[in-house]
């Protein structure tokens, strides 16, 4: 079902039920040639088109990974064709966001490694100017080994925009060294320079920060735990706050949200609310996906609801957007890697439901 229909159906809807289903849609999945299919995320564009963002290939390390770009045009009901939008020659690429700025370019950030662990990454970046249908050459924005992104940037209050980054160390593949950290590059529109900001440590390690901008001074950003995949009864997102508009941050604090070292997204909503999906789990399970909403700028998050609970299956690195109807859009990859798909929602889907902690 596309959004306008969507959103047609829950206006018109009569019953509270009915008000509150979430739609939930395959996007895409092995049909498409290289069964690996990992963070995906999305924007919206200016038009009002939907836009994927994922890397996939044969698996994780493999060198014929490259990055895909796909569109949902605004009315339509199905996604187009993956097409290759990143691809380094001989080199594995890795994750990627995609963004629109608010003068209508689109941003494109994504890793290529260059050796055989996450450790030896760095990141580029492309620019479209005609939203998303052509890419410019790659630049090279991090040049310091183990150097990655995740999530989209945010706009700053001031008109800068702050991304997120985080430098992996180690060369084991199934744990993240305790110094791994996170960080953001902060972009001066006017200027066109990148600076970067202090680095975010915690007990063990983090990375995949997603910020979220409370006030002018004020922003926090929830974070991936680091450290191995199995289960971890202390497992949880650690949290960072900015108190000079982002310019510095505090040392990552244990939360109260489990964290199976998964990633999470974290949004500020258009009414000022702010939503975290995260893997509600740190048993070592990437399930259930669930929604949290703070309504009072982070004090709290009373209304949690599972929006995927699928067991045996997994729900990976949410994306999370509002679009200019109202709708909360999170995409997901599920399957083992091999599915992306991609829930639709009103707020109040989540308002009013509670989760037993």
């Amino acid at each position: 079902m596309n959004r306008p229909a969507l959103l047609s159906l829950l206006l018109l809807a009569g019953s509270m039920a009915t008000a509150e289903d979430i739609e939930i849609q395959r996007v895409i999945g092995k049909e498409f040639p290289g069964e690996y299919k990992h963070p995906a995320t999305v924007a919206e564009l200016a038009n009002g088109d939907l836009y994927i963002a994922y890397y996939g290939g044969d698996g994780e390390y493999q060198g014929d990974t490259k990055v895909f770009g796909m569109r949902l045009v605004n009315g339509a009901t199905e996604w187009t064709a993956p097409e290759i939008i990143a691809d380094t020659p001989n080199r594995s690429e890795g994750n990627a966001a995609v963004w629109q700025a608010p003068d209508g370019i689109v941003w494109l950030f994504y890793v290529t490694n260059y050796g055989p662990t996450w450790s030896s990454a760095r990141v580029k970046y492309k620019i479209s100017k005609d939203g998303g249908h052509t890419w410019s050459d790659s630049y090279l924005l991090a040049f310091e080994e183990g150097t990655m992104a995740r999530s989209r940037p945010i706009l700053l209050n001031d008109g800068d925009y702050l991304l997120p980054l985080y430098h992996e160390t180690g060369e084991d593949r199934e744990r993240t060294a305790s110094d791994t950290c996170s960080y953001f590059l902060r972009y001066d529109v006017e200027q066109k320079t990148w600076t970067p900001t202090n680095r975010i440590y915690s007990k063990m390690g983090n990375l995949q920060a997603s910020p979220v901008q409370i006030d002018d001074d004020y922003l926090v950003a929830y974070i991936r735990r680091g450290g191995g995949f199995d289960p971890l009864p202390e497992g949880v997102l650690y949290r960072s706050e900015s108190r000079d508009g982002g310019h510095t941050w505090s040392p990552g604090k244990e939360t109260q949200f489990r964290n199976p070292n998964s990633a999470a997204d974290f949004i500020k909503l258009a009414n000022g609310h702010l939503l975290l999906v995260f893997n509600d789990n740190n048993m070592g399970k990437r399930m259930p996906l669930t929604v949290a909403i703070s309504t009072d700028n982070d004090q709290s998050y009373p209304h949690r609801r599972d929006i995927v609970d699928a067991p045996g299956d997994t729900a990976a690195y949410p994306s999370a957007i509002q679009t200019q109807d109202g709708l909360l859009h999170v995409v997901y990859t599920a399957e083992e890697r091999t599915v992306i798909k991609h829930a639709v929602f009103p707020e109040s889907a989540i308002l009013g439901h509670t989760k037993d902690e």
